[in-house]
This record gives structure tokens, sequence and C-alpha cells, in this order.
């Protein structure tokens, strides 16, 4: 079964409509199918809710948490593990913080991590990217 890793680009893109939300709802739907698993880390998560919290306030914010969580999406938390992983990689490559925890993710999952941002163009060496 395939495994994905999605990311804050990657939720705003389908909750917004732009480029790459129909390879993300193709996901999604894989994953109501059980065709395949998804993942996410809960950095990244808060990084979707403050995006949507400081660009269109406490209700838009609300609609996209509440649209994500119908989906059956594994929310992992930030563990030690993950963390420093997550570390090495802000510390060698040109990436934020909450994409360094996306990337560590991936990695850790052996799966592909979906997204546009093209922060990620670094770590292509690194983990498999699903661009959308």
């Amino acid at each position: 079964m395939k495994r994905y890793v999605l990311d804050s680009y990657s939720l705003l893109a389908y909750a917004e409509n732009e480029k790459g939300a129909d390879d993300v709802e193709d996901i999604l739907i894989k994953a109501l199918d059980n065709k395949t698993e998804l993942f996410l880390c809960i950095i990244n998560w808060g990084e979707m809710y403050y995006i949507a919290l400081r660009e269109g306030g406490k209700e838009k914010a609300e609609l996209y948490k509440n649209t994500f969580a119908r989906y059956p999406i594994t929310i992992v938390e930030a563990n030690k593990e993950l963390t420093i992983k997550a570390a090495g990689y802000k510390a060698f490559h040109k990436i934020s913080y909450a994409d360094a925890f996306a990337a560590a993710l991936a990695k850790m999952k052996k799966a592909q991590l979906v997204t546009g941002d093209k922060e990620f163009k670094t770590l292509e060496k690194e983990i498999k990217i699903k661009w959308i």
C-alpha cells in the first residue's frame, strides 16, 4: 500500500482549490477507499491551522480543521526521534522548521511527501516527493 505524508502546502492547496488540489483530492479519495495510508505531522497540522487563522479568522481555521478530520489521516506527534531527524534536515537544508518535520516524517514512514513547496527541492535525494 502506498504511503503519503501531507504538508501544510498540500492541505491548503486542497482546501483553497489551488494548483495541485486535484492531486490531493485523488490521494484523499484513495485513503477513504483504504488504498493508501496518509500521515500528517502535528507540526504541519498546526501550520495549516495558523495560516488559515491568520488569513481568514477562526471560522476558516475551524472549517479546515473539521474538513481534514473527516479523512483517515494519521496525525503523528513530534517525539524525540522525529524531532532529531527534523533538526538534522533544518541544520543542513534551507527549509523551514515545520517543513523539516514533514520531510522527517516522510523519511521515517518510507512515504512520499505530497507538496508543491519548492523548499523541498534540496531534499529530493533524501526523500521521495510527489510534486503537486
